[in-house]
């Protein structure tokens, strides 16, 4: 090292890099330049390394692509509060000499569903054998870019209206002119210290496509200041009237987020457009997304330098079904056709097999979805929001990561930032950190879902970290306590689409929740150790006598557990309020509310739109909820036919990920519809991370059902590891094998049976 560093300011000098342009705060172009919204930033860094490998850590405010020497590496930023800024690190490969990072950064200059409203910047940071390598910034707005001419929803940012034309060639590459560019400058956005993000970068997945369907098109409607209108008008098929261009439909095979990405020859002055949608309406592409904050509008416009010429969209969009338009008299020739998708996570570690195709299929499907729904956070969908909830990475999210991956960080991360963006009074946010907002019973199961974390992983820091945060979260909740249970008025008490609430003072399922969420902290408080002035144990004691008065007295009314509601039955079971003597009652309640509504019953109301409630339906979501009830009481029959049933309906039409509900006026790739899945590994295949126990600590209990025979899978370890699980069914019982690359410790009916790579046992049917 001490050779190391005269050879880098030697070759830093001889390269004219400034050393008063070095920059390790953050930096942005000069004042008025672009400070502006939907502004178009280019950023160039020069810098010089020796051999071997460098460390970059970056971030930025709103969407950035990031190039090195001309080759794209990385897309950002992890969405962070302002006040609680993290960077990505990437290890970059470089040879000896001069380098170039390029950055593309948008300034979208709003708030959006994924970070608030900053002023806009870009930070980096690189380091070469533990030595910061100066870097010499110039920056400038990129011109062609016509702003603000359409928001694509009203959850996210800025559509791309751009004449390339205008744009500097190859500006990305290292052998660029810029030295009519300014120096960057400093800016100071008014963010907290930054730290690393505890997540790994976001993949860019190069996906070759090819198109299902093309022809030539007429334009049909002119008007500009309506894109999404004329896109979907135009004529596919004009026989009348003569061609004006081409057009090509491509299937992504699932809804992914990404950016097409297709190399054309053409004429200058040519216009393309790209369009994105979940499904096809009337067998064609659309850029409305359904079910989204007002007008909308999928779609980016660009016109041809001319020639052959890449276009690709800065900011990543949502869809399965991608078609291209191109307006031109002349000739076009698709030269490269490629999407680019933004992911977090790879091909699944975890895998579930058994002897029934539809449930291998419908377990596939919730991995694939919860793929799609992952980048810099676990998303509700990747189409209409982009929005981290609560609620969804507490609930089904979580448990899918954690029969499919070992890397669990997303969900920490989900875990964390709400208590970056709580409420004033302590309520964590129950969606963030962009346009926070706050629901109650997401506020609950956070502070479940951060000890099932600890369950699942064994990761006590995340408890540490966040008790008080987590004190001041149920501090909110006392503060609504009436004699009678919460209040209405501690936030939004979102338990489920077309949820009915109960009559009276306070609704009982957002108290069940709050049960839940009490008996939690009471597990929470003695694995961390901390004193306390709240008595948890007593606040459940509280809430669960209230719950139970109000079973009572439903009860006893005729009609039974009919008067009790759905919603309100199988969270009462799941957490045990239900006396054994009604436990049978309250299990065909909950079943034959099932049965009768849609898609069981093809008669039943319909999910149609979120102002829906009725009292017969039923969602994916909170399936999550109810069946794991009915799983928990030997329901296993019962619950095997639901996922035939309903999901098994949800893959009508073609459909690869998980609707949001069960309808196809809502999204068609969304998180929380997937619990078959994990609770196929945890019950089916019947094995359960117990990690609060101890270090590779396991429940083990099968539930088959009277129809399967077998079932085989793979359980990722959290930080690294599988254990390969296999069992079939016998008269009495299972035989079972588990072989692991480390050593586990399998808690069977109680007992604790150590496993050195290998135990074979017969397990007898409870």
């Amino acid at each position: 090292m001490l050779f190391f560093l005269p050879a880098l300011l030697t070759l830093t000098a001889r390269h004219h890099i400034p050393a008063r342009l070095i920059k390790v705060n953050p930096i942005w172009v000069e004042k008025g330049v672009a400070d502006d919204a939907d502004a178009h930033v280019a950023l160039r860094g020069q810098f010089v390394s020796g051999e071997g490998d460098c460390t970059l850590r970056i971030t930025g405010y709103s969407e950035y692509l990031v190039w090195l020497d001309g080759k794209l590496i990385d897309n950002g930023p992890s969405r962070f509060p302002r006040a609680f800024p993290e960077y990505q690190t990437l290890t970059l490969h470089v040879g000896s000499g001069r380098h170039v990072l390029a950055v593309h950064v948008h300034n979208e200059g709003i708030s959006t569903s994924t970070l608030s409203q900053i002023p806009p910047f870009l930070w980096c940071r690189l380091e070469q054998r533990g030595i910061d390598l100066p870097i010499g910034w110039r920056g400038a707005r990129i011109p062609g870019y016509r702003a603000r001419t359409k928001r694509i929803s009203g959850e996210l940012g800025w559509i791309e209206w751009l004449d390339t034309a205008q744009v500097w060639a190859n500006w990305q590459e290292p052998d660029f002119d810029d030295s009519a560019w300014p120096w960057a400058v400093s800016k100071d956005p008014g963010i907290g210290p930054l730290v690393a993000a505890k997540t790994k970068p976001v993949r860019l997945n190069v996906l070759p496509i090819k198109p299902i369907a093309q022809g030539k098109l007429t334009e049909n409607f002119g008007y500009e200041q309506d894109p999404t209108t004329r896109f979907f008008l135009r004529d596919l098929d004009p026989r009348d009237l003569p061609a004006q261009g081409v057009w090509r439909r491509y299937d992504l095979g699932r809804v992914r987020l990404g950016r097409p990405k297709i190399t054309l020859d053409l004429l200058k002055g040519a216009t393309v457009e790209f369009a994105t949608c979940e499904q096809l309406r009337h067998g064609r592409v659309h850029a409305w997304i359904t079910l989204s904050n007002g007008m909308t509008c999928n779609l980016d416009h660009y016109t041809a330098t001319g020639g052959p010429q890449e276009f690709m969209p800065m900011t990543p969009k949502g869809g399965r079904f991608l078609e291209v338009h191109i307006l031109t008299p002349g000739k076009v020739s698709f030269l490269k056709e490629e999407f680019l998708e933004r992911t977090y996570y790879g091909d699944p570690e975890g895998s579930f097999e058994c002897d029934d195709a539809l449930l291998n299929k419908i377990w596939r499907v919730g991995v694939d979805t919860v793929r799609a729904c992952s980048e810099d956070s676990l998303v509700d969908c990747p189409s209409r929001e982009r929005a981290e909830w609560t609620g969804d990475v507490a609930s089904v999210a979580t448990d899918i990561c954690g029969v499919a991956w070992s890397d669990l960080s997303l969900s920490r991360r989900g875990l964390v930032q709400p208590t970056q963006v709580a409420r004033g009074d302590g309520l964590v946010a129950g969606v963030g950190p962009g346009s926070a907002g706050y629901l109650s019973t997401y506020a609950a199961q956070w502070a479940t879902a951060c000890v099932h974390y600890w369950e699942m992983t064994g990761d006590k820091s995340l408890l540490e970290e966040l008790w008080p945060a987590a004190e001041r979260n149920i501090a909110a909740f006392r503060a609504k306590m009436t004699p009678q249970g919460l209040s209405d008025d501690l936030g939004w008490a979102f338990v489920d689409w077309g949820y009915v609430r109960n009559e009276g003072p306070s609704d009982m399922a957002l108290n069940l929740h709050y049960l839940m969420a009490l008996r939690s902290m009471v597990r929470w408080q003695q694995a961390v150790g901390q004193p306390s002035a709240t008595d948890y144990q007593a606040l459940a004691n509280e809430v669960e006598r209230i719950v139970r008065a109000w079973l009572r007295e439903r009860l006893s009314l005729p009609g039974g557990w009919k008067n009790v509601g759905f919603h309100h039955a199988a969270l009462a079971l799941l957490t045990g309020l239900v006396d054994k003597a009604e436990e049978r009652n309250c299990i065909q309640r909950i079943e034959t509310h099932l049965m009768g509504c849609f898609p069981n019953n093809p008669n039943g109301p319909r999910l149609a739109d979120p102002g829906f409630s009725d009292p017969q339906v039923m969602t994916p979501y909170f399936g999550h909820f109810a069946l794991a009830a009915l799983l928990e009481h030997g329901e296993t029959n019962f619950v095997l036919g639901q996922y035939r049933k309903c999901w098994g309906w949800a893959l009508g039409d073609g459909r690869t990920t998980w609707l949001e509900v069960f309808d196809p006026r809502w999204s068609h790739c969304h998180e929380w519809s997937g619990c078959p899945t994990w609770q196929l590994s945890r019950y089916i295949l019947g094995i359960r991370p117990r990690f609060d126990v101890g270090d590779g600590v396991f429940d083990v209990q099968i539930q088959s059902g009277s129809k399967l025979k077998r079932a085989s899978g793979t359980i990722p370890v959290p930080g690294g590891g599988l254990i390969r699980v296999s069992w079939t069914a016998e008269r009495e019982g299972y035989r079972l094998l588990v072989e692991s690359d480390r050593v586990l410790h399998l808690r069977i009916a109680g007992k604790l049976v150590e496993v050195n790579r290998k135990l074979e046992t017969f397990l007898p049917r409870k």
